[in-house]
């Protein structure tokens, strides 16, 4: 049998409803959920049964609740949800009840591939953009913090794993998890630690603007996905779901890809703005709140960076503290004086971006697939940079070349 026809018939036993998808491969995608018939806004696709959620420790949702008691006992109380259900995936054996649901995850070789936590050659971490090297840090800390609760585990089992090993399937649980928020998990669980993994469901990919719509404790209880407002969908069509307004950088760190059009993509300007202010500018802009952090989307630069250039632009500390104080942008004046400034700095940041486009194409480590998705990231937010530019240039901004 198929190992995904297989899958559906181990879910549907445990209570999972399909109506109308089904798991197809998706060229360049891997798998997804496409349609089998016509499907209607509101339409149910997927439902769950609430008892079996609650109430089953063999049911399809794998949670803190369904958690083998033998391996929460090796484990210090208060080891996050992330690192339990990864730890129980790594203890899984080939005759396991979720076996079915094993068969078809992402493999190793995969997830070292895609996912640059696991890339083995980590040199090519320098080349990540800045806001996806910072939370890639945050993310190692978080795998690191688990790891060390495996290493000290009272669980031989758990203790002969190799840090690859756990790195695997922890990543499993990162990427494959939904979070599960209802009020009892809610008023038992901290947010980090709602996490749920859902057979089925996790094969859903994922889309900036989806044509579904995702809820636990829906109307009829469970976990529910529906087909979004205004949406329907013709036999053969993919089905996606959000996991989040997400720019490219969150997606490539946390996912492992980036998606060619992203309405919620963005770039970070910290090395762009951050060279251009002295100590003293960036101890003012530390006190108030605002050093770092500038951002820049498809339409223009975040509150901060505005913040950031017009202390550069204003007459004195005192000027900028009352224009920051009263929420003003300064009048005509001043906003040509930053759209100057931040031409001339998005001139000389797109020179950096370009070298490391071009340094990345004569690069020989890594995979090259890990090379390509640099590259990728690296051109996505050079359109931003050439966007933004455009902006600036264009006639109503005229006066920046008087």
């Amino acid at each position: 049998m198929d190992p995904y026809d297989e899958l559906l018939h181990w879910a549907q036993d445990r209570g999972v409803e399909l109506h109308g998808v089904a798991p197809r491969a998706i060229p360049g995608r891997g798998v997804g959920l496409i349609a089998t018939k016509p499907l209607k806004a509101s339409s149910n696709i997927l439902l769950i049964a609430n008892e079996l959620i609650m109430h089953i420790p063999n049911s399809a949702l794998r949670s803190i609740a369904t958690v083998r008691p033998r391996i929460k006992k090796t484990l210090p109380e208060g080891t996050k949800v992330h690192a339990l259900l990864a730890a129980e995936l790594a203890l899984d054996k080939p005759t396991s009840k979720h076996a079915p649901w094993n068969a078809v995850i992402p493999s190793r070789e995969d997830v070292t591939s895609s996912l640059p936590l696991a890339w083995p050659d980590s040199r090519l971490h320098a080349y990540l953009p800045p806001k996806a090297r910072t939370l890639l840090k945050q993310q190692s800390a978080k795998f690191e913090r688990d790891w060390a609760v495996v290493t000290d585990s009272d669980s031989p089992a758990l203790r002969h794993l190799t840090r690859d090993e756990y790195l695997y399937f922890w990543l499993l649980v990162n990427t494959r998890t939904f979070y599960h928020e209802t009020p009892r998990t809610k008023q038992r669980l901290a947010h980090d630690d709602r996490m749920a993994l859902q057979p089925v469901a996790d094969l859903f990919n994922h889309a900036d603007e989806p044509g579904c719509d995702v809820a636990f404790g829906a109307p009829g209880g469970g976990f529910e996905v529906t087909v979004g407002e205004g949406r329907n969908f013709q036999p053969g069509e993919e089905l996606c779901i959000c996991y989040g307004r997400h720019g490219n950088d969150f997606l490539l760190v946390e996912y492992g890809f980036v998606l060619q059009k992203n309405r919620w993509d963005e770039a970070s300007l910290d090395d762009a703005l951050l060279p251009e202010l002295g100590p003293e500018e960036r101890e003012t802009l530390d006190d108030r709140g605002f050093l770092g952090g500038y951002v820049l989307d498809a339409e223009t630069v975040c509150y901060r960076t505005q913040v950031a250039l017009r202390l550069l632009c204003a007459m004195s500390v005192e000027e900028w503290g009352r224009l920051v104080d009263e929420g003003e942008d300064g009048g005509e004046k001043m906003q040509e004086k930053t759209d100057r400034l931040l031409l001339k700095i998005l001139r000389k940041y797109r020179e950096t971006v370009q070298r490391t486009i071009e340094e990345l194409g004569s690069l020989d480590i890594g995979e090259q697939c890990q090379r390509d998705v640099l590259m990728t990231r690296w051109k996505q937010i050079q359109v931003l940079i050439d966007r933004a530019t455009e902006r600036l240039e264009a006639p109503s901004h005229m006066n920046i070349h008087a």
